[in-house]
C-alpha cells in the first residue's frame, strides 16, 4: 500500500503585500490578453461567434474572481489585527490560485449579505481613515482592512464570478436535415488536480421529443451527468462515450477542453527546461483548440514545467494543440534557441503596446 500524494508540496503562500499586488496585476495583464488571442483566433476561424462569446464571459469571470481575491488579500503582510492568512497558490504545476481558495470564496459568498449588514459602508470607512489620518497622524491600517473586506464582499455579492463549478448551459445552434436539433453546450470547473480553470464546449444532436434545455427529465441530468466526468485526468473519448452510451436520445459530435493556463512568471512560478533560462519576465497562458468530426474531440494540453517536451500521453482525442501567449523579448529569444517542440506550440506574442501576432 502507498501513501497518497501531497497535493500541497508545491504550494506556496503570498506574505509580502508587495508580492500579492503585483501578482494580481499580472494576472489583470493576462485576462486582457486572453480576450485578444481569442478574437485572433476567430478571425482565422478556429473558432467560432458563439465560442469566442462562451470563453470571453468565462475569462471575464475568471477576471472578476481575481479582482475578488486582490481585495480580499489586499492588506497582506501588514498588521491588520486579526490573523488572515495569505494567498496559496501553485507554484510549479499552474501558478494559480490552489482550489481551495475558490472552495473558501464559496463559502463566504453564502455569508455574503450577513457581512455586509453587520458592517459600515465603504464611505463610513474612508470617512473614519481621513480622520484617523489627519487626527492621529497614524496610518489606518486596520480600517483599509476592515474596507477592503467590505468591498470583498460586495464583489461576492455582485456576482459574475468563476467558481469551483459552472454549470452547463446550452443554446440552440440549428436543426439537421433528418429534424434533429444541434446544440452547443458548455460548462467549466477550476479542476483540483491541476489547480487550473477548464472549460469544455460539447456539440450535440438531440432526437427527443422536448428540447433538451427544456425537458424537465433529461436536462438535470444531463447537467450531473458532465459535471460529474469534468476531471482532467479523463480522456476526452471517455467523456465522449460515456455520455453516448447514458442519453439514448442525445448524440455527440464534438467535445473540447480548454484549460486555461498556466502562468509562468519567474516572480512566482518554478520553471525548468528552455523557460528556465529565458524567463525573465513572462507572462503565459494555455489557450488551445481544435475541431473533428463525428466525435471529434480536442483534449488541452497542460504545459506543466516544461511547455516544449514531447509529452507522448494518451489523451483520447482527435487531436491536441498547445499555445502559449509571451511578450516578445522571450519570444525572441526562444525563437532563437529554437528548443524541441517549440515550433508545434502555437505563439501568441504580446507586443509593448498590447498587440498580439499568431506564430506557428
Amino acid at each position: 500500500m502507498t501513501d497518497a500524494p501531497d497535493l500541497t508540496r508545491d504550494h506556496a503562500g503570498l506574505t509580502d503585500t508587495y508580492a500579492a499586488r503585483r501578482y494580481f496585476r499580472k494576472f489583470e495583464a493576462i485576462t486582457g490578453h486572453l480576450a485578444r488571442v481569442a478574437a485572433v483566433m476567430e478571425r482565422e476561424r478556429s473558432l467560432t461567434r458563439l465560442d469566442v462569446k462562451v470563453i470571453g464571459r468565462y475569462v471575464q469571470a475568471i477576471s472578476a474572481t481575481f479582482r475578488a481575491l486582490s481585495l480580499k488579500y489586499l492588506l497582506t503582510g501588514r498588521d491588520t489585527g486579526t490573523f488572515f492568512g495569505s494567498l496559496a497558490i501553485d507554484r510549479s504545476e499552474s501558478g494559480f490560485p490552489v482550489f481551495r481558495e475558490l472552495l473558501t470564496m464559496a463559502n463566504d459568498a453564502q455569508q455574503a449579505g450577513r457581512h455586509l449588514g453587520s458592517s459600515r459602508t465603504v464611505a463610513q470607512l474612508k470617512d473614519e481613515m481621513i480622520r484617523q489620518i489627519v487626527g492621529e497622524l497614524t496610518i489606518p491600517t486596520r480600517l483599509q482592512f476592515a474596507c477592503a473586506q467590505r468591498m470583498y464582499y460586495e464583489a461576492l455579492q455582485a456576482g459574475g464570478l468563476f467558481w469551483a463549478q459552472n454549470d452547463p448551459q446550452a443554446q440552440w445552434l440549428r436543426d439537421t436535415d433528418a429534424g434533429r436539433r444541434v446544440y452547443l453546450i458548455w460548462w467549466a470547473v477550476y479542476d483540483s488536480q491541476v489547480n487550473l480553470p477548464v472549460i469544455y464546449l460539447m456539440e450535440l444532436e438531440d432526437s427527443g421529443r422536448v428540447a433538451l434545455p427544456v425537458d424537465d427529465r433529461r436536462w438535470p441530468e444531463v447537467q450531473a451527468a458532465l459535471m460529474a466526468q469534468s476531471v482532467a485526468g479523463l480522456k476526452l473519448l471517455t467523456i465522449a462515450q460515456g455520455f453516448d452510451r447514458d442519453f439514448d436520445d442525445l448524440h455527440p459530435k464534438r467535445l473540447r477542453r480548454i484549460h486555461v493556463g498556466p502562468m509562468y512568471s519567474s516572480a512566482f512560478t518554478v520553471q525548468t527546461g528552455p523557460l528556465h533560462d529565458v524567463m525573465e519576465r513572462l507572462d503565459s497562458e494555455g489557450v488551445e483548440e481544435e475541431r473533428a468530426g463525428w466525435f471529434g474531440k480536442v483534449d488541452r494540453e497542460i504545459f506543466a514545467l516544461d511547455p516544449f517536451a514531447d509529452r507522448g500521453a494518451e489523451t483520447g482525442a482527435t487531436a491536441t494543440e498547445r499555445a502559449i501567449i509571451m511578450p516578445a523579448r522571450p519570444y525572441q529569444v526562444l525563437a532563437e534557441k529554437n528548443p524541441p517542440g517549440f515550433r508545434e506550440v502555437r505563439k501568441f506574442v504580446v507586443s509593448d503596446t498590447g498587440h498580439v501576432g499568431s506564430y506557428r
